[in-house]
């Protein structure tokens, strides 16, 4: 099996690790996140809105609204983000196919769970904790240092400038 993951993952993640370095007390719109990222709005809208309803981002209404993280960037994992746009169900699913056919056996030879089942979910368990120990913030560590200088600056100039200062800070 290979594990297939849709696009909104790395959309989301991107917006996540782009608002992480937003201030408290500002959003930025869906449209500007969008053209940030060279994605139609409509699609990332989905997204955003998912990471809103799961509680990692704050979704500002009104014409001077937008997004921002919820919670401390130290606080939302890798793996909150998969969960929001994807789901929690596992990867493998497994249809007790070796109970079907002409030689298969009394339902009672199937007590024990299917060896094959157990090692899919052994391996799909590996990688949500390998993906719960990474946060927002550490990725942001991890690209500090390894971006083009023009790039921060333009990227850091452009966002500025698409930036919607809040008069009411955000709720704790």
């Amino acid at each position: 099996m290979i594990m297939k993951l849709g696009e909104g993952i790395e959309s989301g993640l991107h917006c996540t690790l782009l608002l992480a370095m937003v201030p408290s007390d500002a959003v930025l719109p869906a449209r500007a996140l969008a053209e940030f990222h060279g994605v139609s709005e409509s699609y990332l809208l989905k997204h955003l809105q998912a990471l809103a309803a799961s509680g990692i981002l704050d979704a500002v209404p009104g014409p001077k609204g937008g997004y921002r993280l919820a919670h401390a960037s130290q606080e939302i994992t890798v793996l909150k983000v998969v969960e929001a746009i994807e789901g929690t169900e596992p990867a493998f699913r497994c249809t007790e196919i070796r109970q079907r056919g002409p030689c298969s056996g009394k339902s009672s030879s199937y007590r024990i769970p299917c060896a094959i089942n157990q090692t899919m979910l052994r391996a799909e368990q590996a990688w949500r904790d390998s993906l719960n120990k990474v946060s927002i913030a550490d990725l942001v560590q991890q690209i500090s240092g390894k971006v083009d200088h023009k790039s921060v600056q333009c990227a850091t100039q452009w966002i500025g400038e698409r930036l919607r200062l809040q008069t009411v800070s955000k709720e704790t």
